[in-house]
């Protein structure tokens, strides 16, 4: 290994967090994200060059971000989800918000907040889908809790698609004391998301400040969360399989829900 491969690397493993593939840079370009510094696919390695690197490569000379071109196999080294797309960047660490500048935010544009909270999601993939969801719906946050659940890693990134620079995420000490608390102080409704609910999808009531629960894969909602439920919503199946991945069930429920706000 040539010296300054042994320096990308060791760059790269002293950054707080790191961006891989070429959505997820480009965002975080786009959004104003802070980046120390971005690694590339030289030109000449990759023969005809993808044109999202192209346009990659263009914004980091044009917003002067420190650029480094290198080798396919610098970058294969270099990356931890082994997709990188011919990208990866080094960031400052993504940034959680605050539950009552979410709602806040809500309130100076005129409606009832609708917020999806995430009771333990271990899967990266799964967090990133919901944050597309988030996105793609006009959702106005994401909780997540602080312990025995995935945070805002360089997976979730990539995941997300450039979702995680737009949604904010809340990460709270205890999701059910949480609830309670924008039940009681904000007079929100709480949705719970359960194969036994009671009420279909397509003919709950949305309206109002809402919160929407979605367990984690395997286990579903803890009994703590589900004594904060105001209801419990199921989407029925005619399948052989009774079980739906925890972020298509919660995009089915959020657009529906955001259908019935209007």
């Amino acid at each position: 290994m040539r010296n300054n491969d042994k320096d990308m690397r060791r760059e790269t493993e002293l950054t707080s967090d790191r961006l891989e593939g070429r959505n997820a840079v480009l965002e975080a370009i786009n959004a104003g994200r802070e980046i120390n510094k971005i690694w590339i696919l030289d030109p000449k390695d990759g023969k005809k060059l993808d044109p999202t690197l192209m346009k990659i490569l263009k914004e980091t000379s044009e917003r002067k971000i420190v650029t480094v071109r290198c080798r396919r196999d610098v970058l294969d080294r270099m990356s931890q989800t082994h997709n990188h797309q011919g990208v990866i960047a080094s960031v400052a660490s993504h940034e959680y918000t605050d539950i009552d500048d979410i709602l806040k935010k809500a309130e100076e544009e005129g409606h009832a907040p609708l917020l999806i909270v995430l009771d333990e999601l271990k899967d990266a993939y799964n967090l990133g889908s919901v944050l597309r969801i988030a996105d793609s719906a006009g959702v106005d946050g994401v909780v997540i809790p602080k312990h025995r659940s995935i945070g805002l890693d360089s997976a979730v990134a990539k995941a997300s698609a450039g979702a995680i620079e737009y949604v904010p995420v809340a990460r709270v000490t205890n999701i059910a004391q949480t609830l309670r608390e924008l039940k009681d102080r904000n007079g929100f409704w709480v949705c719970g998301t359960a194969a036994e609910g009671s009420i279909p999808y397509d003919t709950a009531d949305y309206k109002g400040p809402l919160a929407i629960v979605i367990g984690s894969e395997g286990d579903g909602m803890r009994d703590s969360v589900r004594k904060e439920c105001d209801f419990l919503i199921s989407i029925p199946m005619a399948g052989k399989v009774n079980s739906l991945n925890a972020a298509v069930a919660c995009g089915i429920i959020v657009f529906e829900a955001v259908k019935g706000r209007k």
